[in-house]
């Protein structure tokens, strides 16, 4: 019988398949939707720290306020008039989504002060969450801003929430820290029970006729699961927090690709945008299917088995194998070179 059960933040789930946020977990019906479906657990729409401050302000002003003043403007973040239910209505959608349905639910936090990253997550505990993961969606911008303040600001805010929950948190990194391995570490000794690779960037483009930035958003494609099959790989056995993986996960495949890495669960958006809730029953089924086929009685017998530590050729994941990719491109060239 195959065993496709896993553990992620301490939580047991029935498979590694995980809705991670988007609108649709603004809905009680889409995320039963989702349990019935077959997902192993569903991580909430973040609730920003700007919604709370936005109920007490003219939201249009408050919007367009300073936006041309710093690279960090306010225009770059989601349309609260879409996407907000405010804090009160945040909470109350974790009590009756932990009311609706038995699979674990994940809340998400994005914050921009230090008390507001924990007073909100004291809050989220509170209304019943089974977990809280740290959406850092940080871009420093500025010339005057270190690598090691940055991170050293995020291990800092990583620990203090830490401090202040009882409920495991994870933390959604981008790729584009300075050394990850060691951030990693770091944020495992702050408290992180998980870190979730990686944060995706929605980069604005330009308008030329208006001469405007103008936000744009791209659902993920199933090239982009390298990079995170590459970090996860390096990753594991190096930390005892859980791996999430998220963007590029688009299939059955990738699933066992994410689990084979090292990751304990494999996250899901774009694709489940692009085909509907019910996807997901065909990927559970997809993962059951090729373990029986290859003889695999277990997702924790699968986990980690091509990770960097597991492999026989563990140079594939450093720098001989990028010497290996350029000689042969230069011995078998594509036809348009």
């Amino acid at each position: 019988m195959i065993d496709l059960t896993t553990y992620y933040l301490g939580l047991r789930l029935r498979n590694p398949v995980v809705c991670s946020s988007s609108p649709l977990c603004m809905e009680l019906d889409s995320i039963q939707r989702m349990q019935d479906a077959g997902a192993g657990a569903v991580v909430l729409h973040s609730l920003f720290e700007e919604q709370i401050e936005l109920e007490s302000l003219d939201l249009g002003r408050y919007l367009d306020y300073g936006t041309e003043g710093y690279a960090e403007s306010l225009s770059y973040f989601p349309d609260m008039k879409q996407y907000n239910m405010g804090p009160d209505g945040y909470l109350e959608h974790i009590r009756q989504a932990k009311a609706k349905v038995e699979i674990p639910i994940i809340a998400s936090l994005n914050g921009h002060t230090r008390g507001g990253w924990t007073h909100h997550a004291r809050l989220i505990e509170q209304a019943g969450a089974d977990a809280l993961e740290l959406n850092v969606y940080d871009i420093p911008t500025s010339p005057d801003r270190t690598s090691m303040q940055v991170e050293e600001d995020l291990i800092g805010l990583v620990r203090d929430v830490c401090s202040e929950v009882t409920i495991p948190v994870a933390v959604k990194l981008s790729s584009a820290y300075t050394a990850p391995a060691a951030l990693a570490r770091s944020l495992e000794e702050a408290g992180a029970s998980g870190l979730v690779l990686f944060n995706r960037f929605y980069q604005p483009d330009f308008d030329l006729d208006r001469l405007e930035v103008v936000p744009s958003l791209w659902l993920s494609t199933a090239e982009e699961l390298r990079l995170r099959l590459h970090w996860t790989a390096i990753l594991f056995g190096h930390l005892e927090a859980d791996i999430a993986v998220t963007g590029g996960i688009h299939s059955s495949t990738d699933v066992i690709k994410a689990i084979m890495a090292g990751a304990s669960v494999a996250m899901m958006t774009s694709a489940v945008l692009r085909h509907g809730i019910e996807f997901l029953s065909g990927v559970v089924g997809g993962i059951r299917d090729w373990m029986a086929e290859h003889e695999y009685h277990s997702v924790r017998t699968m986990r980690g088995c091509m990770s960097f530590r597991s492999v026989s050729n563990p140079a594939a994941y450093e720098r001989a194998n990028y010497l290996k990719v350029l000689r042969a491109h230069a011995l078998f060239p594509t036809q348009s070179s």
